[in-house]
């Protein structure tokens, strides 16, 4: 017997160099976008903004869903000296720890619009990362470990939300806030360091010839591959199966204020209550997925995941308090089994639609994705302080719609029922017993 055989291929997936690299890639990406998620709201709020202000402001976050326009670019071009992917992976790091620093030299009291229009850009430079990021991961990893290495991706990502809903929470009370947001810019380094290092992966297709190769060839093999019906079926699917989960956590930070917590115990209990949850949670998922495939772990998980929402209508039923002992124990139970859910359901989703692409248009198809994925987070996200609390909608020469709000309890009772139609598409675009078909 040869000593390959004797090693389980788990364990020999999980000990190279390229699940390093999934680590560095996922942190890379997901602390810009939690410092979207978590800091900027924290700040936003301390800074006497409304909650309704708060929450619109997930509209700069739309580069996110409309990063597949310009990932053809990406594809087609490459950057002198580094090669296709790390060149454009080296410029929005650099990048984007220069406008993250920079954020927190503004104020929002009286500098609104360049907080705007700096956040946008942080988010648009954010969106390119993750455009190159995806494609050289899908390049770097043979198929055997696209589930483990995705799963590995996606818990560095979570762990990246510990820097500023955490570390940076805790800063806050002590630092100010341009300090906060020069240090959490620093995080961004190891992203920078792996650029510099790590090999240009072998593409699996030659660059594209021209520019129309890039952005048309990608679309048509999707749809001549799944035909037109069930191709729209699988994009409503990426569009709708995390829906209930993205917003209920778009106000958590504000939620947790308003339940009686200070910021220094939303980092130190939430946010570490919910970390190892959800890393435990997306690394077992990632290896039960070796034995489940990838189709019944998007059952299993996402029931899980729906089933978690549930704990944050727990916690806004009890209703605001003082945070004793126990209160703070409830809090580390919600948020604790709400990442763990998370953690698992993420971790199906994003192995599975790494699966769905074509090798030959990595970049552009994971783009539409990802894309289509950040939609509810951006568009839908930012109606959810004005589901809380209510508001006027003006309606021009109609006047006005006011909305009294529906409270944080029928809130979130609202993402649980969202989180119903994504579970319901799996019947057509992942049954239980069906084999995925191989990509010619």
């Amino acid at each position: 017997m040869t000593s390959s055989s004797k090693t389980p291929v788990w364990l020999a997936a999980l000990l190279n160099r390229r699940m390093l690299i999934c680590i560095i890639t996922g942190f890379s990406s997901g602390l810009p976008l939690y410092l979207l998620l978590n800091l900027l709201p924290a700040w936003l709020k301390t800074e006497g903004l409304s909650l309704k202000l708060i929450g619109a402001f997930a509209l700069i976050q739309f580069p996110y869903t409309w990063k597949f326009l310009w990932s053809p670019l990406l594809d087609r071009y490459a950057l002198p000296l580094m090669g296709r992917r790390r060149g454009w992976m080296l410029l929005t790091q650099v990048l984007l720890l220069a406008a993250i620093a920079a954020l927190g030299q503004l104020s929002p009291a009286n500098q609104i619009g360049l907080v705007l229009g700096l956040t946008g850009l942080i988010a648009f430079l954010s969106a390119t990362q993750d455009i190159v990021l995806d494609a050289f991961r899908r390049e770097l990893l043979p198929e055997i470990e696209l589930g483990l290495g995705n799963a590995i991706h996606v818990n560095a990502y979570k762990i990246a939300g510990l820097v500023p809903g955490s570390i940076s929470l805790i800063l806050a009370d002590h630092l100010p806030w341009g300090t906060v947001f020069l240090i959490t810019a620093l995080f961004m380094l190891p992203g920078v360091a792996m650029s510099l290092l790590a090999g240009e992966p072998k593409a699996s297709s030659a660059t594209p010839r021209t520019l129309r190769d890039a952005v048309i060839e990608p679309f048509h093999e999707f749809f001549n591959r799944h035909g037109v019906r069930s191709a729209l079926l699988v994009l409503l699917f990426i569009l709708l199966y995390k829906l209930g989960d993205s917003l209920c956590t778009s106000l958590a930070t504000p939620f947790y204020l308003d339940m009686g917590f200070t910021k220094t115990q939303i980092g130190l209990v939430a946010k570490n209550a919910g970390l190892w949850p959800s890393v435990i949670g997306g690394l077992l998922g990632g290896l039960w997925m070796l034995k489940l495939g990838i189709n019944r772990a998007l059952w299993i998980f996402g029931v899980l995941q729906w089933i978690a929402i549930l704990g944050f209508a727990w916690l806004a039923w009890l209703g605001p308090a003082e945070a004793d002992a126990a209160r703070l124990a409830v809090l580390a139970i919600v948020i604790g089994v709400e990442a763990a859910g998370v953690g698992l359901g993420t971790t199906a989703f994003v192995a599975w639609m790494a699966r769905t692409t074509h090798p030959a248009y990595t970049a552009t198809q994971l783009a539409l994705f990802t894309s289509l994925m950040a939609v509810p987070r951006t568009f839908v996200n930012a109606s959810a302080g004005w589901l809380v609390e209510g508001g006027k909608l003006p309606l021009g020469s109609f006047g006005e719609f006011s909305f009294g709000g529906i409270g944080w309890f029928n809130f979130f009772m609202l993402c649980t029922a969202l989180a119903v139609p994504g579970m319901l598409l799996l019947f057509k675009v992942a049954p239980w017993n069906e084999a995925p078909k191989e990509i010619p």
